[in-house]
């Protein structure tokens, strides 16, 4: 085992354009956040948790929180995503219902993919798919 400090890195977001957060107060303000937007969140989280020391691994999240070790894998896989898709997830609007056209399982196909120029195209497709705007 290494004695190496463990590597931390912050982001930080800018708009682009001084008119990039046009629009943003015509989003809803009431409903639910998409359950993909829900899922995503919990998956930094349960990974957090692990990085702070608060669970030893995965099998420590499935006991902490109730949920088995696959279901656990499954959220915290979500991580994967290219950071872009990660951030379009968790901005989408709240929906009356919670429910967005996209499902977790087709994120988590593409979270699978290793490349994150990959992701991103099927990321588009799946969007142009489901008539989503880009």
């Amino acid at each position: 085992m290494s004695n190496k400090a463990p590597l931390e890195i912050q982001f930080q977001l800018r708009a682009k354009s001084r008119h990039a957060m046009d629009g943003i107060a015509d989003l809803p303000k009431s409903g639910r956040l998409p359950r993909i937007t829900q899922v995503l969140a919990l998956a930094i989280h349960l990974e957090n948790m692990i990085r702070r020391g608060e669970a030893r691994d995965y099998a420590d999240l499935a006991r902490l929180s109730c949920l088995c070790r696959e279901r656990i894998s499954q959220i915290v896989r979500l991580n994967y995503l290219a950071p872009e898709i990660q951030i379009e997830l968790l901005y989408l609007p709240p929906t009356p219902t919670g429910r967005y056209p996209i499902s977790e399982t087709a994120v988590r196909k593409i979270a699978n993919l290793l490349s994150w120029t990959d992701q991103r195209r099927e990321w588009e497709v799946l969007k142009q798919r489901h008539h989503l705007g880009a």
